[in-house]
């Protein structure tokens, strides 16, 4: 939309209104303001639950994998054979046999309940997840028949336990007596400390050598299921449909989305419910400026029927009034990313000063699921605010720039 010379003039002066018009002026701040808000606000919202189920989904599938194929009672005895079946599967980029079985720890008379884990030891050095986020100790001390574990950050926190700790870990499948099955405990020194970021996990994992897993658990040379890692998460269901019909006698597939299901999507609903509450917040300030608008039509009436009767037309009021309240949106549009992206980027920091103000824990690990706020901007959903909040602005400039348009000259001078 081009404007003339004049049309210019007029609509940088309507944008800065003289002395007698300073309302009208504080309520187009006050819509640029609200608009930046809005604006800011739904960028933040929306990264940060970007960066929340990008997270999750990074740590949680960097322990458990895109699928596992789980045994019927606990146990794969052919795993060799399934870890080889699906290594062929097209679109499968690992498969890792590994035992998971919940037990309790103790050390010091401190006892908490864990998910003792077993691994091959070439597969938890090549682990991502564990390598990259190790905090004290080393896994290279990780050895079959070593009696070292590695285990979480907030389960050593929990038992005061440190690298070098000699850890017991209760297992219920113990050796038959005239007296009952007596448990086995069996004492373990703490190789290296992790935190993955995950409380659940750092709370709960121990990680062992696959076969002191075994010799723990009493399971000989099975193993409790085989992870699958695919080329695409998305598509899991149609890389490893042929896998599960191969392994369905002996064990079941079950990929990301059914383990994680509820939480996903959970997390989906409440980011529908958020983007469409802080859409209408950008609705509501966009409304400040119609108000706006309305306002400096009525008092411009005079100046328009003059503008009318000099031979400005209805279009070129029309692109005036359109251009002074779509300039506004657009200044509060530039303002609100640009503190949205202030804000993202010292996020931890603006948590903490609320925690301090308030006194309160902000970011609760325990409820969060994750150790830090997240987030992960996706430009082409903050171009999507941008272009929402730019419509709304222009379709409210519509009205009052029509009501301009229509403004008779000869009602509104016959007197004059």
């Amino acid at each position: 939309m081009l404007l003339s010379r004049y049309e210019r003039m007029i609509a940088r002066r309507y944008l800065l209104p003289g002395r007698g018009e300073a309302f009208i002026f504080l309520v187009a701040s006050i819509s640029l303001i609200a608009v930046m808000l809005g604006v800011a606000a739904l960028v933040i919202v929306m990264s940060v639950m970007n960066g929340f189920r990008a997270e999750l989904f990074d740590k949680i599938t960097g322990l458990n994998g895109h699928a596992v194929v789980q045994g019927y009672g606990g146990q794969l005895r052919d795993w060799r054979e399934i870890v080889e079946q699906a290594r062929k599967t097209p679109g499968v980029t690992s498969a890792t046999p590994l035992i998971e079985q919940p037990l309790m720890a103790s050390f010091q008379g401190r006892v908490e309940g864990v998910l003792v884990r077993g691994m091959n030891v070439p597969d938890i050095r090549a682990n991502p997840t564990l390598n990259d986020n190790v905090l004290i100790g080393d896994l290279k001390q990780l050895a079959p028949g070593c009696e070292c574990i590695a285990i979480g950050s907030r389960l050593a926190q929990s038992l005061g336990a440190s690298p070098g700790s000699s850890v017991s870990l209760l297992s219920p499948q113990g050796l038959t007596s005239p007296f009952g099955t007596v448990p086995r405990i069996v004492s373990y020194r703490v190789a290296a400390i992790f935190e993955v970021g995950v409380y659940d996990y750092d709370k709960a994992f121990v990680v062992m050598p696959m076969q002191d897993a075994q010799t723990l658990l009493l399971m000989g040379d099975t193993v409790g299921m085989v992870e699958i890692d695919t080329n695409d998460p998305d598509k899991v269901g149609d890389i490893l449909r042929p896998l599960a019909q191969q392994v369905a006698g002996a064990g079941q597939l079950t990929d990301w989305r059914t383990l994680n299901a509820t939480l996903f999507e959970a997390l989906a609903v409440d980011r529908l419910v958020t983007f469409t509450v802080l859409s209408i917040l950008i609705l509501v300030a966009v409304f400040n400026i119609l108000s706006s608008l309305i306002m400096l039509v009525r008092a411009k009436t005079r100046d328009i029927a003059i503008l009318r009767t000099m031979g400005a037309t209805r279009a070129g009021l029309i692109k005036i009034f359109v251009t002074v309240g779509t300039v506004i949106g657009s200044l509060g549009i530039v303002a609100g990313l640009i503190l949205g992206f202030i804000l993202l980027y010292f996020r931890q920091g603006v948590l903490g000063f609320l925690g301090f103000v308030t006194g309160q824990q902000i970011w609760d690990p325990s409820m969060r699921y994750l150790t830090e706020l997240p987030a992960k901007t996706d430009p082409v959903e903050v171009a999507g605010i941008a272009l929402m909040a730019l419509v709304f602005s222009f379709l409210a400039t519509l009205y009052p720039a029509f009501k301009a348009a229509s403004t008779d000259p000869v009602q509104v001078l016959r007197y004059e």
